[in-house]
């Protein structure tokens, strides 16, 4: 069960990542990202992202990017919420893909 405290957390790391990647995504042409759920530890050192992206083919390329420039996300976002976190959390970005298993339902179901 979270805490009052990670839940305040989990909703201001989500809304400043998806303003950061909401930016990024515009030079990209063709693809979405949006922050669907962040996880806080009750430590609260390693936060959890999933990550929703459209067109899904490309979800695993750009995670993996993603992971491999997370000290550049984390330091960004401590930018952005120096004011409300005395310490920035660990990033940990995960593929969400609970809209394709949605899609692979749907499917399954029409069929019969």
């Amino acid at each position: 069960m979270e805490s009052n405290r990670q839940q305040k957390i989990n909703r201001l790391i989500q809304k400043e990542l998806g303003e950061m990647f909401l930016l990024e995504a515009k030079k990209m042409q063709g693809v979405l990202i949006s922050v669907s759920a962040v996880r806080v530890t009750p430590d609260l050192g390693i936060a959890h992202a999933y990550l929703s992206v459209f067109p899904s083919e490309k979800a695993g390329e750009l995670v993996n990017n993603i992971n491999d420039n997370v000290k550049t996300l984390r330091y960004n976002l401590g930018k952005r919420m120096r004011n409300q976190l005395r310490v920035i959390p660990e990033l940990r970005f995960h593929v969400d893909d609970s809209l394709d298993y949605i899609d692979n339902i749907d499917l399954l179901l029409k069929d019969q």
